[in-house]
């Protein structure tokens, strides 16, 4: 593959412009720049104040693409995100208002808040770039990417996302707090206002990448690698329910997409094992006996990862 090395420039460049506006979360970053490459979508997992919408809007200014946000609630209807006709009294005819969902980059804020009714209104757009209002389908703009963010210790208020949705999204991101060298950072980022510009980048490199990643090479032992992966998932008797087919495309897609980040145009088993575990964690569903025994799916990954299946060793890239 040509210009690995000035794609490496433009990653570099978008990483240090989302942070003039952030302070640490480097591999959330990546993450964005994985789906929006391979067309996958993105969740993001943090606590209230950690920064999530902020590093949304960071990411979609530098990249140079349309955003458009969308506050989750109680209330929202599934009209409310896709759209709806109505009738002009002008024209004496029922004219289409889209919604918000028809932007390149969809913010879906604590999209948890929302009853699985309206929540199930991104189902078709998140796989099939389309939505389908009172019988008439309409396509997405290109790219489409949802990020939606979830607050993991709200109880009240909130419903589970249904497994057809969770299973939609490629990869799920968790931010945690800030160290304490990262924090005394921020603080001092905030106090200086000269430093939050934000520049886009030249020549819509946003759109340029994405599809980049089906020029990454991958071998047969890599593929074989990811098929057991995913399919050791479903033989374990901690988990309920494994990994599908999906994720077993989606973590194949994602290896590629980090391969490149990593400036190689072939994947290596350590692009894959570096991107298994959000692939995989939201996907996965223990057992009840599991969870009374307080297992963890991330050290049921790591287990798949280190003990149950071999990575295969040799060269890559032939």
């Amino acid at each position: 593959m040509q210009d690995i090395e000035r794609y490496g420039k433009k990653f570099e460049e978008i990483r240090k412009n989302v942070g003039k506006v952030i302070v640490g979360y480097e591999d959330v970053i990546d993450d964005f720049l994985i789906c929006l490459m391979t067309g996958g979508h993105l969740l993001l997992e943090g606590v209230p104040g950690i920064a999530k919408t902020t590093l949304i809007k960071a990411f979609t200014k530098a990249v140079g693409l349309g955003y458009e946000r969308i506050q989750f609630t109680q209330d929202l209807l599934p009209a409310d995100i896709s759209g709806h006709y109505y009738y002009n009294q002008k024209t004496g005819e029922f004219e289409l208002r889209k919604g918000p969902i028809f932007a390149q980059i969809l913010m879906a804020d604590e999209i948890n808040r929302a009853s699985p009714k309206t929540q199930s209104a991104l189902i078709e757009a998140m796989q099939e770039k389309q939505v389908t209002i009172e019988g008439n389908t309409f396509s997405l703009p290109d790219p489409f990417l949802v990020v939606a963010t979830r607050n993991p210790i709200e109880t009240e208020g909130v419903y589970p996302l249904p497994e057809a949705q969770l299973d939609r999204f490629m990869i799920k991101s968790d931010m945690s707090y800030l160290s304490k060298n990262e924090e005394l950072d921020m603080l001092k980022m905030k106090n200086d206002s000269s430093s939050s510009n934000i520049d886009k980048i030249d020549g819509g490199f946003g759109s340029e990448i994405i599809g980049l990643y089906h020029q990454i090479h991958v071998s047969d032992p890599i593929l074989k690698y990811i098929r057991d992966i995913t399919i050791e998932t479903r033989d374990i008797e901690e988990l309920l329910l494994g990994a599908s087919p999906r994720a077993a495309e989606q973590l194949l897609y994602s290896s590629k997409a980090r391969a490149l980040l990593n400036g190689r145009d072939y994947v290596i088993p350590d692009d894959v094992k570096s991107i298994a575990h959000k692939v995989l964690n939201h996907r996965l569903i223990l057992s009840i006996d599991a969870e009374l025994e307080d297992v963890n799916k991330l050290d049921v990954i790591h287990d798949i990862l280190q003990e149950r299946v071999e990575a295969p060793k040799g060269k890559f890239n032939d």
